[in-house]
């Protein structure tokens, strides 16, 4: 009996062990990184020297102003990999007719070079653009950093819960964030709206991070998956605001899933399994159900498509005016299939998966439209999570015969 305690105590130990040093070097990883990207942000631009004046050529395609009068214009003119972004009002917009620019390039410290519309330049000038420069070129080391730290709060959730999760959801869990982790690097965001690319990025892991536990708790039948939840749409609020564009999720978000997500867990509460408290009794939907779902989700998907589609938004995060109606159509696709999913939630009903699928595949489109790749890595755990939770709700609901099938609440 000593012989068989030992035994497994040993691997026990060697694994805590493991996993602290991983903890340990996640963190010492992540305050490096975010010391060397400040210290390169907040460097000296040191004294300009003019090197020479060129001719650059105004990149059109990243321009749709047309009639937001009261935003400003970010014109960027390139020369190779050479580029000049000048900031003006919209009135001033309006009134440009040349497609070139005389640019007047400088190099600073570190052999940084810089890029202005006048060869008069300012201190203050001179070391702005180069925070930007330093910001743009330091943006893997930051991704790396924030990544850094999502994975350590991802390995001390599974660390800290052992008990609560598989070695398959552990697993599948922390695949997930390195995968996230190594998009994040590999495809930066750019700044958007006047918000920096590296804080974007920060918003992105941190959604794939509480999505994926709020899904893996939902497939685990727990009712602390809705308390995860008001944290998603909270960072989803602020996603859309940032990036101001998916005006039909954040109004879905704001008015249905938080409202939805604070009576789904009093009403899950009063649904435990009576063998195991952690588990929710959960069952099916019927077929003429099905249908009258479906029939909302087309008549939503129209009404509220044409409406957000007529109205004048400004946001720079696209360039092109039928990729912005095209997201807003999946957009309100989307945030009915949600809007489904979610009282299929609150029901209990194995249906939500289903709309976990559809719901996954419209926001990939969305991503991949978007240029947003490092959700896809959250997209495909909706999908591997999703095939296990129906699996799972489907052996619990054939195990226990439906016991509650005629109970709404």
């Amino acid at each position: 009996m000593i012989q068989f305690f030992q035994k497994n105590i040993e691997p026990n130990k060697n694994v805590r062990l493991i996993e602290l040093i991983i903890l340990a070097a996640l963190i010492i990883g992540s305050i490096v990184s975010f010391g060397f990207g400040f210290s390169q942000i907040h460097s000296d631009a040191g004294e300009l020297t003019y090197v020479q004046s060129i001719e650059m050529q105004r990149d059109t395609s990243l321009e749709d102003y047309d009639g937001e009068e009261d935003t400003v214009c970010d014109v960027t003119y390139r020369n190779g990999e050479k580029e000049l972004v000048v900031t003006i009002p919209y009135e001033e917009y309006e009134q440009l007719e040349s497609d070139t620019i005389t640019a007047y390039e400088f190099e600073g410290a570190n052999g940084a070079m810089l890029y202005f519309d006048h060869q008069e330049v300012t201190q203050a000038e001179a070391q702005h653009a180069f925070e930007q420069l330093m910001a743009n070129q330091s943006m893997p080391v930051f991704n790396f950093a924030n990544a850094s730290l999502i994975l350590v709060l991802s390995l001390l959730i599974m660390t800290l819960f052992a008990k609560q999760f598989t070695t398959y959801e552990k697993s599948w869990f922390l695949s997930i964030m390195v995968l996230a982790t190594i998009f994040s690097v590999l495809f930066p965001e750019e700044s958007a709206n006047g918000v920096n690319g590296i804080i974007i990025m920060w918003l992105y892991l941190l959604d794939t991070f509480l999505n994926i536990l709020c899904e893996l708790l939902i497939s685990k039948q727990s009712r602390y998956n809705f308390l995860v939840s008001v944290f998603v749409e909270i960072v989803e609020i602020v996603i859309s605001l940032v990036l101001m564009y998916r005006f039909a999720t954040l109004a879905t978000t704001l008015f249905f899933w938080l409202p939805i997500d604070i009576i789904s867990y009093i009403n899950w509460s009063r649904h435990k399994d009576q063998e195991e408290e952690e588990l929710t009794v959960v069952r099916r939907l019927k077929g003429w159900q099905e249908v009258l779902v479906i029939a909302g989700i087309v008549v939503w998907t129209l009404v509220i498509g044409y409406l957000i589609s007529g109205l004048d938004i400004a946001t720079d995060f696209y360039n092109n005016q039928t990729i912005e109606t095209a997201v807003i159509y999946i957009d309100a696709c989307a945030s009915a299939v949600g809007i489904a999913n979610g009282l299929f939630i609150f029901f209990r009903f194995r249906e939500q998966w289903i709309a976990w699928y559809i719901c996954a595949a419209l926001e990939a489109a969305i991503n991949i439209i978007s240029g947003q790749f490092v959700l896809l890595i959250l997209k495909l755990g909706y999908f591997t999570n999703t095939t296990y939770g129906y699996i799972k709700w489907t052996k619990y609901i054939k195990s226990h015969k439906e016991e509650e099938k005629l109970s709404i609440f």
